[in-house]
């Protein structure tokens, strides 16, 4: 029997979504594939490229047209990102990729008020940033890096709890403050935490612009 055609227009329905977000979580986290994507990068190709065709399998796989039961993404060990005819083998599997990918870009607006599904968007959209910047940079410098990010995390939070001490329109002033720092220091990490005092000082400015810190 036929295939249907690929899905191409429209958008992803929640379910499609999570599938997505979910798949590409598991799939990510096995060694043969962060393998895979390292090697891409280790041939010139962007890191992210590679993460990208991941997910235009897993949008092949999500069966809205006719799929091959004997095909899964176990089975396609990826080579889609380095072999076109990959495309060409599983486009019976149900979504056109382009637009999955196209898709993404769209969450944000047509999704805002699913606080649930946005969440995992995020989770999904740093998920790809840590594996693009393992495969970029190795294991040990990864390894680094999110202990570097876990510790400002934890700066981030310390934050948050002392923020919640003040009144609402005193946060929004320390909101303010931590904004004009992160777009002077071009959104640096390290701009993305304000001390006790600097929380203190904005408060004060508020209070009485005329506040001269010492």
């Amino acid at each position: 029997m036929a295939a249907s055609p690929l899905q191409s227009s429209g958008m992803l329905s929640r379910e499609q979504l999570l599938y997505l977000f979910n798949s590409f979580s598991q799939l990510t986290s096995q060694p043969d594939v962060k393998k895979r994507v390292a090697d891409a990068v280790n041939d010139k190709q962007e890191a992210v490229a590679a993460t990208t065709a991941i997910q235009e399998s897993i949008f092949l796989e999500m069966g809205v047209g006719e799929s091959d039961p004997s095909v899964s993404l176990v089975s396609l060990n990826f080579s889609i990102y380095s072999s076109k005819w990959g495309l060409l083998i599983f486009k019976m599997l149900g979504i056109d990729p382009s637009f999955g990918i196209s898709c993404l870009g769209k969450v944000n607006t047509v999704y805002e008020n699913d606080q649930d599904l946005m969440i995992c968007f995020y989770k999904f959209v740093a998920n790809e940033e840590m594996v693009c910047i393992e495969a970029e940079h190795g294991p040990d410098e990864f390894a680094e890096k999110m202990h570097y990010q876990q510790k400002l995390q934890e700066q981030q939070l310390e934050m948050l709890k002392y923020m919640r001490k003040f009144h609402l329109d005193d946060q929004s002033a320390i909101l303010e403050k931590l904004r004009q720092q992160m777009e002077n220091a071009n959104f640096e990490d390290e701009a993305s935490v304000l001390s006790p005092e600097q929380m203190q000082e904005s408060v004060q400015r508020r209070v009485s612009p005329l506040f001269q810190p010492r």
